[in-house]
């Protein structure tokens, strides 16, 4: 099975949670569903619902409440991004100008907010109160990463486990949290629901490496973000993080430099990833991510085999491959 299977799979799926999106979106001040849909509308895969879809199927669960539930795991996901952009300084998202550089930072944020209250109103409305108390916890997980990545930003001693807390906590969470959501809505055993979080868990971890490998990898027409944009937002990613480690002095602290002045055009960030190339940073990061993606897939053994279940894994071998 291939990626495009899995997506044609759960097409008609995917256009139900639309639906419920473009409903919940509504508002009487025009400037909101605006804001979001020039974010929402601009591509992105709908990979969180996507997990809680499948994540529901494979434990069992038939009715409607999955659409809903796969709209408010979207809406906090998109929130982040709104929020995120503001505190980057981004100047596009997904290949279009982000929201804050045509609305401004308050505008952005204000929405932000409009959506995460829209999730919970969305949750409390469905009075699933296991599914509001894992969302309650995550949001708050992901909040300490957004400060926590705050702090660490430029800091070149930054350590392998505080950069992988950072993406656990931003990143990881909410996949694990659609994951595990998938499985309450399906009234799965605490072991299944476990495993799930563990799958999601490991499955986002590995889905931010490779998305930090591809900052000085990819070409910036297929990324839709600024190659090289971690790098001028002093954002230590693994990649980097390996190469500090067994770099010369004279090596390192000409990366300190380029970082702390905020140098990073095209020319310095060919400069420091000829220097991560010498040491193989990304194919360091790369088989970290590679662990993670096999831990996931361990975990899916506390489950029969099903076309569920090789969707999942179908997504997993994904993440390695991918180069968008």
């Amino acid at each position: 099975m291939q990626m495009q299977d899995v997506f044609q799979r759960y097409g008609d799926h995917l256009k139900r949670v639309e639906g419920r999106m473009d409903v919940h979106l509504r508002s009487e001040i025009n400037l909101i569903p605006e804001i979001i849909q020039h974010l929402v509308g601009s591509g992105g895969k709908r990979f969180r619902p996507l997990l809680l879809l499948i994540c529901a199927e494979l434990c069992g669960y038939r009715g409607e409440k999955c659409y809903t539930l796969s709209a408010v795991i979207e809406f906090i996901h998109t929130a982040t991004l709104l929020h995120d952009d503001v505190i980057d300084q981004a100047e596009t998202r997904r290949g279009k100008v982000s929201a804050n550089n045509v609305w401004g930072n308050a505008a952005s944020v204000l929405v932000g907010d409009f959506l995460y209250s829209k999730a919970f109103k969305l949750m409390a409305d469905d009075d699933n109160l296991a599914v509001i108390k894992l969302m309650s916890a995550t949001t708050n997980v992901m909040s300490e990463g957004e400060v926590f990545q705050l702090v660490k930003c430029g800091d070149l001693d930054i350590t392998e486990e505080e950069y992988l807390t950072i993406i656990e906590k931003k990143t990881s969470i909410l996949m694990s949290a659609a994951c595990a959501s998938g499985a309450i809505l399906g009234k799965a055993a605490k072991e299944q629901i476990d495993a799930l979080a563990k799958f999601g868990i490991r499955l986002g971890s590995a889905f931010q490496i490779t998305d930090d490998t591809l900052d000085y990898t990819a070409r910036e027409e297929e990324f839709g973000k600024s190659i090289g944009k971690d790098l001028e937002e002093g954002k230590m990613t693994l990649p980097l993080i390996y190469t500090l480690k067994k770099c010369t002095d004279d090596e390192k602290d000409r990366i300190r430099k380029i970082i702390e002045n905020k140098g990073a055009d095209g020319s310095a960030v060919r400069e420091i990833v000829a220097i991560i190339n010498r040491y193989d940073g990304i194919s360091a990061a790369l088989n970290k991510a590679r662990t993670y993606i096999d831990e996931g897939k361990a975990a899916l053994d506390a489950f029969g085999n099903s076309e569920a279940k090789t969707c999942l894994l179908t997504i997993a071998d994904f993440i390695m491959e991918r180069r968008l």
